[in-house]
């Protein structure tokens, strides 16, 4: 990759594309211009316009195939089998949908949207499963009538609602039931979904799990799968994952105690970290499967029970870094802060904001950003990038070294946001939301069209 002048990527070389956050086919070329899939950002913008969601294809195919190939090789080398199911909450559109199946991945739905859209693209009902901690019942019977692999039961409610459902479509239902296990991790609370004080699963440690495993296996009408766990997301420390796989395969042997049959599979789910600063460096697929298929191998031996078929959720890390968001710039302020530190900081406003990436809003998530369209000069500044909405923490890249002669008309990108951007946009302050745009080969193709306002006008019945 090379790199343009001035900008600042941070820490590191002023303008350098760290390969961790960009696409793989990102370059700058003599003229400063960022190319994504061979397709300059300067000609993206002129055709689809902006803000502007950019999916390079190849990366995106790329990774959902290093992520099979990774945990396929080390369960293989324990003795047992995995499916990797694509986290469609990250992003699903069709294509995508259709990408990661061709890939060789299936495709975890959260609702009956993200259901419909796996359906649309033609995904067999088999690859699917079905999350959600307060599924309805029109999602249940789309669900069961689809034949999805599985539904994954979140409480206690549940059991007698799918169990009818089931019966109503003349079907048994497959069903995984998920677990907390006590373990945190992730970056922000609201992304650790493993501990006991919080909306997801049910209680290892509180006996509320077991009860339900219990419920399920002696139901006719329900097929218990496997035991499903989910520790959080934006996780870099593969140490969760190993801990969290022993109490499920402990809670899985003792069920079986207590039944006298062993659930054939556990999914110990996704929420593997992806760099989103340069400098930062994201979970690698071969050493976290190789790390967690030895406890799995260990843990079944040290408890005499047979491997059971594992299952993965990665999202953000196959879609992620496969995004790059571009921007046009609009007004541009030095502000005096009254800090020592940071005496003054150039504020650019973009034509975009909170409503392509609540992110920074949300969770106080931290991007990276540079000027894509030119070659620059000028030293750079501390800046802060800023969006349009009708809100102090409308902030899209909060600290970050800029050129100091960026200007109204010059494009912004911010990698790594290929997951959550699009899936989590809004039209707050009635701004139709950005296009997604697949690149590959030095052609581009709109993937979802950008939102008018006739679209936004369209729903008001006046």
């Amino acid at each position: 990759m090379s790199a343009p002048d001035g900008g600042s990527a941070g820490a590191g070389t002023p303008g350098a594309l760290d390969p961790h956050l960009w696409p793989s086919s990102a370059e700058v070329d003599a003229a400063g211009v960022l190319h994504l899939g061979g397709v300059g950002a300067d000609r993206l913008v002129a055709e689809h316009g902006s803000p502007l969601y950019v999916l390079d294809e190849g990366d995106f195919r790329a990774r959902a195939r290093r992520f099979v190939q990774a945990f396929t090789d080390a369960f293989a080398a324990v003795g047992t089998e995995v499916d990797v199911y694509y986290a469609g909450k990250a992003l699903l559109t069709v294509a995508v949908a259709r990408w990661a199946h061709e890939e060789g991945l299936r495709i975890d739905t959260a609702t009956g949207g993200e259901l419909a859209v796996a359906l649309r693209a033609g995904i067999p009902g088999p690859h699917i499963g079905l999350h959600g901690n307060n599924k309805s019942d029109d999602e249940l019977t789309a669900a069961l009538a689809a034949g999805v692999g599985r539904v994954v039961l979140d409480s206690a409610d549940e059991v007698p609602r799918v169990a009818a459902a089931a019966a109503a479509t003349g079907s048994r239902a497959p069903v995984m039931v998920r677990v907390t296990t006590g373990v945190h991790a992730g970056g922000h609370e609201y992304i650790s979904t493993a501990h006991e004080d919080q909306k997801f699963g049910l209680s290892v440690a509180g006996g509320q799990a077991m009860e339900v495993l219990e419920a399920v296996a002696a139901h006719p009408d329900l097929d218990l799968v496997g035991i499903h766990s989910h520790i959080g997301s934006q996780i870099l420390d593969p140490s969760g994952f190993e801990v969290a796989a022993d109490k499920i395969l402990r809670l899985r042997a003792e069920l079986a105690g207590r039944t006298g049959d062993l659930v054939p599979e556990v999914d110990l789910g996704g929420g593997y970290g992806i760099a989103y600063l340069p400098g930062e460096r994201p979970v690698d697929p071969a050493e976290i499967a190789g790390r967690v298929a030895e406890v799995v191998g260990r843990t079944c031996a040290d408890l005499g029970t047979p491997l059971p078929r594992i299952s993965i959720e990665p999202g953000r890390a196959v879609v992620g870094p496969a995004g790059v968001t571009l921007y046009t710039v609009g007004t541009v302020k030095q502000v005096r802060t009254g800090d020592a530190a940071v005496p003054e900081r150039t504020y650019v406003s973009v034509d975009g904001g909170m409503s392509d990436n609540l992110r920074p809003a949300l969770y106080g998530a931290r991007y990276h950003a540079q000027v894509v369209s030119r070659r620059t000069g000028t030293e750079a500044v501390p800046a802060r990038v800023v969006g349009k909405h009708c809100e102090s923490g409308d902030v899209v890249v909060r600290d970050v070294q800029l050129p100091g002669e960026v200007r109204r008309g010059d494009v912004l990108a911010v990698p790594a946001t290929g997951a959550y951007g699009r899936s989590m946009a809004s039209n707050y302050n009635m701004v139709p939301r950005p296009p997604v745009v697949a690149v590959r080969a030095g052609t581009s193709r709109v993937l979802v069209r950008r939102e008018t306002v006739e679209d936004l006008l369209g729903l008001d019945q006046g």
